[in-house]
């Protein structure tokens, strides 16, 4: 089920400007910076307010999805992700209501966990990220 909104993410060509950003000028203070090899990105996450963050991402090593994203629409909101405590019965009820995702299956992604994408010509035009934590 659905437990709350886990990050917004934000599609950044630098990532070292975008943090100063966030945090020199917002004050939003960076709590880490980490690759995430599966996803070919390296993020920024900045905690906001409880579980919630800002994920800065940006290209690892020039390659990967988020090249496409920033060619295509350049910098900003990349996507919206919600925390879920049974990630494989939220998508299976999902896609019982039409919802497609950008893979068949659940992949890794930052912090151990597992990650899914909702297309988003399934969502109103909102790319859509569930993600479950270890136990």
């Amino acid at each position: 089920m659905i437990r709350s909104l886990d990050h917004i993410a934000i599609a950044v060509p630098e990532l070292t400007e975008a943090i100063r950003r966030f945090s020199d000028d917002l004050g939003i203070a960076l709590d880490h910076v980490k690759d995430v090899r599966a996803a070919q990105t390296t993020t920024a996450f900045l905690p906001v307010s409880g579980p919630t963050a800002i994920e800065l991402v940006t290209p690892l090593d020039g390659e990967g999805p988020i090249v496409t994203s920033l060619a295509k629409r350049g910098p900003g909101l990349h996507h919206l992700c919600f925390r879920t405590d049974d990630l494989d019965a939220d998508v299976a009820r999902l896609r019982d209501r039409g919802w497609r995702f950008t893979t068949e299956a659940p992949t890794p992604g930052a912090h151990g966990t597992r990650v899914i994408f909702a297309h988003p010509r399934s969502t109103g035009g909102v790319l859509i990220e569930l993600a479950e934590y270890p136990a």
